[in-house]
């Protein structure tokens, strides 16, 4: 970790800026795999919600045939 000093010289200042950088390309890369997972779970939340509605209007066809043959 860096100290603070009273008086940075200009080589040490490059270093600081450097480390900086290399962390910042670090987050970048931490935030593009987020965004990739975050992409993948809306893919499978849409899958699910489709799989999901096909249940129900199916289990409502099946209800509405039962009760249309008792008729």
């Amino acid at each position: 970790m860096y100290k603070m000093r009273e008086s940075w010289t200009d080589e040490r200042l490059d270093d600081f800026r450097g480390e900086v950088n290399r962390r910042f390309d670090k987050v970048d890369v931490e935030l593009e795999r987020m965004n990739d997972r975050l992409d993948a779970m809306g893919r499978v939340m849409i899958q699910g919600f489709v799989a999901m509605t096909g249940a129900i209007v199916a289990g409502f066809g099946g209800m509405a045939a039962l009760i249309a043959t008792q008729l």
